[in-house]
């Protein structure tokens, strides 16, 4: 049975992640299972964005478009000090990530510590499954260009050798800040900044004159710059969306257990849905602080959907389920405003679940009412009935998020546990 990989690995840069999973077929993988998924990645001038994805077919056609850098094998050795473990990121179930140089100009590998910081994923070199999600990447990255995805610069192929450089992100992925022991909090503001650049890089995904479902949105695919900015990291399982008067494409299920839609895994029909379904569930880690899945819990607090569902409707009850690493302070309109909205995105009913662009507004508008940084915080440590009433807010208050996105009924979902779908 193929099973989600779990690596435990120290790195030399605590930024990036100490856990990195391989993906797996959801379809193979029983709902128990419990996935701790992380991934490493990388900063480069931002291109215009760019939504035009054309489809080419073969390898050929895909490496020959791609507007990448072609890096030698002999290049990336240079860049990474011949792949030495002082230069180690990250490892999981693809392979490792390494941490190189090269020039900001030229592109050529540059002795360590000058020039431009890369990151380098090295694949194994077995398996099919791994060229064809390096393809994937290649095909996607080398032509969709958004501030909210992360850069891919070049990729080598030569020989058995297949290798992406990827920009460098020095705050390494939002799980480890949320999730890695010894992480210093986020902080409200930043977790909605999170989110929003988040829901930014889904929806220009979404929007695309050729959709773009991502399928494997989670903690460990959102990588931070040095200011916390978000972007989207790992495109091996992104898929074309529906075309014409479809509503779904049927595929393989794949992705990560815990996030992945309830209806996708029963059917292996694919919409963007599925991608606001994971958004949701994202959301809820930045509420809680806690993982998608977590077997160290008990009952139904392993699954943090199932956990978590029954408060986020209930004004007085959502505090009992807010992140202990918070202390309070978060606006107590704000987080519930969150709460609707992560509510109605893990609705069972697919069609009722808002698109990323309403999504994106929304959280928007928390921004701009200054629920992101400013008062009224929540004490707490007060029982519900106990908590301060909030002063009325200068600001004009926005529509509430569950009135604009359309009322979602929070249809009780089976308790599928986390794990990795393609």
């Amino acid at each position: 049975m193929d099973t989600t990989a779990r690596v435990d690995h120290s790195m030399n840069n605590a930024a990036y992640p100490s856990k990195v999973t391989s993906k797996t077929s959801l379809s193979s993988v029983p709902s128990t299972i419990k996935s701790n998924s992380t991934r490493s990645t990388l900063t480069l001038p931002s291109m215009r964005d760019r939504s035009e994805l054309p489809t080419p077919r073969t390898e050929g056609e895909i490496l020959s478009s791609s507007n990448l850098k072609a890096f030698t094998f002999n290049d990336l050795k240079t860049a990474t000090k011949n792949f030495r473990p002082d230069s180690l990121l990250g490892e999981g179930g693809f392979g490792h990530v390494y941490k190189g140089w090269i020039d900001e100009h030229t592109l050529a590998p540059s002795r360590p510590g000058s020039g431009l910081v890369v990151a380098v994923k090295k694949l194994k070199p077995e398996g099919f499954q791994g060229h064809k999600e390096w393809l994937t990447e290649v095909d996607y990255l080398g032509q969709l260009h958004h501030k909210n995805l992360v850069k891919l610069i070049g990729y080598c192929s030569d020989g058995d050798n297949r290798l992406l450089v990827y920009e460098f992100m020095p705050k390494g992925s939002l799980e480890n800040h949320l999730f890695r022991r010894g992480a210093d909090p986020l902080s409200w503001a930043i977790r909605l900044k999170v989110a929003i650049g988040a829901a930014r890089g889904l929806s220009f995904l979404h929007d695309a004159e050729n959709q773009v479902i991502y399928r494997d949105f989670k903690a460990s695919n959102i990588l931070l710059d040095s200011e916390f900015n978000a972007k989207l990291s790992d495109f091996g399982l992104a898929k074309a969306g529906p075309t014409g008067d479809k509503t779904h494409v049927s595929t393989q299920v794949m992705g990560t257990h815990g996030y992945a839609a309830p209806e996708y895994i029963a059917t292996g029909r694919l919409s963007a849905k599925a991608d606001v379904y994971s958004f949701g569930v994202v959301l809820l880690e930045l509420l809680t602080g806690r993982r998608a899945l977590d077997k160290s819990k008990p009952g139904i607090e392993q699954n943090l959907v199932d956990w978590a569902r029954p408060h986020l409707g209930d004004k007085r009850r959502l505090y009992r389920i807010m992140d202990t690493k918070l202390g309070g302070q978060y606006p107590k309109k704000g987080a519930n405003a969150i709460a609707s909205i992560a509510l109605q995105c893990i609705c069972g009913d697919a069609k009722m679940r808002p698109r990323m662009s309403q999504v994106l507004e929304e959280l928007e508008q928390l921004r701009d009412a200054k629920y992101g940084s400013a008062s009224p915080l929540v004490d707490i440590r007060k029982a519900s009935h106990a908590v301060p009433r909030s002063p009325r807010s200068p600001m004009r208050v926005q529509p509430s998020p569950r009135r604009s996105l359309g009322a979602a009924a929070a249809s009780p979902l089976p308790g599928y546990r986390t794990a990795q779908v393609h």
